[in-house]
């Protein structure tokens, strides 16, 4: 069975188990506040497997599914051996990363929360972008675009969302994740900068 799988199959029965009970929701999830002034380490990873409804869940779950496999294909051929370790450095790191600037931000604020594996999946999404930069993404699941094109769209979308600060989005979030993940293959191998740039041009 397939790390993103698993990933998967794990965040699914958590967030059930969270809709139906709300002290679940209310220990995992991610509260810069409690992290710091109690220090409870573990929100920084644990709000990954909540979600704040099925929308959510699902939406996050059909993309991580969508690229996922893609990006363990990929990983597989450029790193063998350690391809599920550095699958695992890529999520999970994604899911720390993504909230760094939240939990410097609200670190005072103990009304501020967030749950979602956006930031993670984000990760995976950018990571695809650098092994396939011309393959077509689902703009809106309706409009196919290459992957780099919809990169610079979705990064210049979440900034401006981010500056508007009107909706219940960490877009600030995505990101950093998509960044994080955009970065971390050219960190654990150097040389896959020249087949990117080759594969782009």
């Amino acid at each position: 069975m397939s790390i993103t799988i698993v990933i998967l199959i794990i965040t699914c029965l958590v967030s059930y188990q969270a809709f139906n009970k709300r002290e679940w929701f209310d220990k995992l999830k991610f509260n810069p506040y409690l992290v710091i002034k109690e220090k409870q380490y573990y929100r920084l990873l644990s709000y990954g497997v909540l979600h704040g409804s099925w929308t959510h869940l699902i939406v996050n779950m059909l993309v991580l599914y969508s690229f996922g496999s893609a990006v363990e294909y990929y990983f597989k051929i450029s790193f063998g051996a350690m391809s599920t370790a550095y699958y695992l450095l890529l999520y999970v790191g994604g899911l720390l990363f993504s909230n760094v600037y939240a939990l410097y931000k609200h670190k005072d604020n103990y009304y501020y929360n967030a749950v979602g594996a956006s930031g993670a999946v984000s990760a995976v999404v950018f990571a695809s972008i650098v092994f396939d930069p011309w393959r077509d993404i689902l703009f809106f699941a309706v409009l196919p675009i290459p992957g780099i094109l919809f990169g610079l769209i979705y990064i210049a979308y979440s900034y401006y969302m981010n500056k508007q600060s009107k909706d219940n989005v960490a877009h600030d979030a995505h990101i950093s994740g998509a960044v994080y993940g955009f970065v971390l293959p050219f960190i654990l191998s150097p040389s896959i900068w020249n087949s990117f740039i080759s594969n782009l041009f």
